[in-house]
């Protein structure tokens, strides 16, 4: 993988790249897989893990709202502040987020996982997103590791 001196700078809501964007982003793809996939509408509910420094530093950071943001769809590189604020509070007041920028689903930042005490083997900056059905089967769920600068495995 090239990486040219203009990667080393991302755009995206603060104060880490590692603790906002990278998440963000990875909530942004995990919510596009599960679009891509044609499971969307079968979506019950939500799981977030965060593991490592993403959970003991994740309200600190940010990580948490960001995460929410990348899950109704919004890169951080293309979200426009007003509509942060805008999003943020709606989730706050309704207690819900457009999974994927249209399934309503009851989720908020007090329903994340907190693992601060677990590392996964990869990297310290681990996450899980999990989504089941309304048996409790999963339907799609996918580890991401935000590695530095917003880049995402």
């Amino acid at each position: 993988m090239a990486v040219g001196v203009f990667d080393l700078f991302s755009i995206g809501i603060g104060p880490s790249s590692s603790h906002t964007v990278g998440p963000m982003r990875a909530a942004a793809v995990f919510a596009e897989e599960l679009k891509a996939s044609g499971k969307l509408e079968r979506v019950a509910s939500l799981r977030v893990d965060l593991y490592g420094s993403l959970a003991a530093t994740g309200h600190g950071h940010g990580t948490m709202t960001a995460i929410l943001l990348g899950l109704e769809g919004y890169h951080p590189e293309l979200i426009l502040p007003d509509e942060v604020e805008e999003r943020l509070a709606s989730i706050a007041e309704t207690g819900t987020l457009r999974l994927a920028g249209s399934v309503a689903l009851p989720y908020g930042v007090k329903d994340m996982v907190l693992r601060p005490l677990t590392v996964l083997p990869r990297h310290t900056n681990g996450m899980t997103f999990t989504v089941s059905d309304a048996d409790g089967n999963v339907l799609h769920a996918a580890t991401f590791f935000s590695v530095g600068g917003g880049f995402i495995v």
